[in-house]
């Protein structure tokens, strides 16, 4: 270990920014589907060493030091934390490409702004990270938490800058495995993030030449606090997961319909009929052979963006939803949504939404989403690109428009609805409105059809679960091509399709439990957690300097 430091320290040019770039990489693997969370070490304990390597005076052979100014050292920082965070999210997030080749004729030149694109603007983050880092650098185990105060910290600027993309964050390498995501009831996911840097970054102790002669003798006071730590995380989540299933919420039978439907050239308006008639049929499957119709189903639940058209302009549609709902069902789907009220330059306002039909056909109740999709639901700059011919990917003239404010959704039959289509689901803290009461549920819709079998997915799926245990409430999941779940509020999996399949998922609806310390506080339990270990630091630079 201490040659290997040696030898990232001191490397230099094109080899330092490869060796950034692959050790980012690997953290990937601590993320969904694969879910290896040792594996965050590698990437976490190189950022150390790389971080060292732009201190202002560096030991090069043989014996000679380079002394740098702050400003070049911060520079040097930002470009080796960029390297770093564009290997990560390269490897993480490779698949977005699929969106682009489901109109291949239209989109594929655009291929490498997906593939390539956003990871380099995505890894400006930890390059800002390991800047603030290099701030409050100190010789030692002090390190470890200037690393985790600055990468934290640009973390949670991710998940909030412009619309915000908290996708992969470090903590999700704890998120992963169901015990110790459990301390995100507490700190949530960016108290996690804090904790996850801390823990996987220990290792980079045993670069050191003390560390090693210590280790002889005893365990690196450092590598022990942080198996410590890591085993305090352990006990705690099985302690809370050690209950009994709690039995689900008497006179509610769900029914999940997952169509798995392409997003390719026939999911057009000419093919609806078809399209209805093949949601229809699957709905009125049961999921086992000795159950079919809705007869004991008291909510049906298709996915975001289910039609080709505005579904509550059709009445021929939405006559042939409601003739095969009873009486005591309702349909819980997603649907584009188009406003009477045109918008002064003429066009109509479309927006996606969830709508509550009932038998018969009538709309009780819709939901327009709030935090859209950047090219994917709308363009920035939209005048811009107009001139140019470029268009978001949802067929929809101008794109959507974004609801005004995130509120409860109103389903007979359930208690108060936390609804969110697709991405919405990723944004810990947000995901229950702020001003209403806490509701029974989270309703998540969403279409991963854009992303066929990739890891995107899986990734997307661990996101909304963290959800669940961070509110202290079940997540019910309707995705398009999968993965479709239910899900209590402890993180656990009761029942869920997998991707690709096409089928109906029936099942209870789990209890809620009492709001948890991070539901309750949901920003100030993971900025306390982020102030003391700035404040750790910072303490330890004062007494060094």
């Amino acid at each position: 270990m201490l040659a290997l430091a040696a030898s990232i320290i001191l490397a230099t040019g094109w080899r330092r920014r490869l060796i950034a770039l692959a050790a980012g990489a690997t953290g990937a693997l601590a993320m969904a589907p694969f879910n290896f969370f040792p594996a965050l070490a590698i990437p976490m304990s190189v950022a150390v060493w790389l971080i060292d390597s732009c201190a202002e005076t560096r030991q090069m052979p043989p014996g000679r030091r380079v002394r740098l100014n702050l400003s070049t050292a911060l520079w040097r920082a930002f470009g080796i934390g960029w390297w770093w965070g564009f290997g990560y999210f390269l490897a993480g997030l490779w698949w977005l490409g699929a969106a682009f080749l489901v109109e291949a004729d239209e989109f594929a030149w655009a291929l490498p702004l997906g593939v390539v694109g956003v990871p380099a603007l995505l890894a400006i983050f930890p390059g800002l990270g390991f800047v603030i880092a290099r701030l409050i650098w100190t010789p030692g185990a002090g390190r470890l938490f200037a690393l985790s105060a600055g990468l934290s910290f640009a973390e949670w600027l991710r998940g909030h800058a412009l619309t915000g993309f908290p996708w992969n964050t470090f903590g999700m390498a704890l998120a992963g495995n169901l015990v110790t995501a459990q301390l995100a009831s507490i700190v949530g996911l960016y108290g996690l993030t804090v904790i996850a840097i801390l823990i996987f970054s220990a290792p980079a102790v045993l670069g050191e030449k003390s560390a090693i002669r210590g280790a002889r003798r005893r365990l690196p006071p450092a590598i022990a606090t942080a198996v410590l730590t890591f085993a305090g995380i352990c006990a705690f989540g099985t302690l809370r997961l050690a209950g009994p299933i709690a039995a689900p919420v008497a006179g509610v039978k769900l029914r999940i319909m997952q169509p798995n439907l392409a997003q390719d050239a026939k999911f057009r308006p000419d093919n609806k009929a078809r399209i209805l008639a093949r949601y229809l049929t699957l709905s009125a499957r049961g999921a086992k052979s000795d159950r079919s119709g809705l007869d004991d189903v008291t909510v049906l639940i298709w996915p975001e963006s289910a039609f080709p058209f505005i579904l509550s302009r059709d009445a021929g549609a939405l006559a042939e939803i409601g003739a095969i709902l009873p009486q005591d069902t309702v349909l819980v789907t997603g649907a584009a949504r188009a406003d009477d009220e045109a918008l002064p330059y003429g066009r109509a306002r479309y927006f996606n939404a969830i709508q509550v039909i009932a038998s018969g056909g009538h709309i009780l109740d819709s939901y327009d989403k709030v935090h859209l999709v950047p090219f994917g639901e709308y363009l920035p700059f939209q005048t811009a690109f107009d001139r140019l011919g470029m268009r978001q990917f949802v067929h929809v003239p101008g794109g959507f428009e974004a609801g005004s404010k995130s509120r409860l959704l109103v389903v007979p039959g359930l208690p108060a609805v936390a609804p969110l289509i697709c991405y919405e689901a990723i944004f810990p803290g947000e995901v229950v409105p702020a001003e209403a009461p806490r509701p029974g549920l989270l309703l998540n819709v969403t279409n991963d059809g854009w992303f066929g079998t990739t890891i995107g997915p899986y990734q997307h799926f661990a996101q909304a679960r963290l959800r669940a245990i961070e509110e202290g409430l079940p997540l019910i999941r309707a995705a398009n091509t999968g993965i479709s779940a239910i899900v209590d509020p402890y993180g656990r999996v009761l029942a869920e399709l997998p991707l690709g399949a096409e089928s109906v998922l029936d099942g209870g609806l789990p209890q809620q439990i009492a709001a948890p310390v991070f539901a309750r506080f949901p920003f100030a339990s993971a900025f306390s957690v982020w102030i003391a270990v700035l404040a750790i630091a910072v303490s330890r630079r004062r007494r060094i300097g």
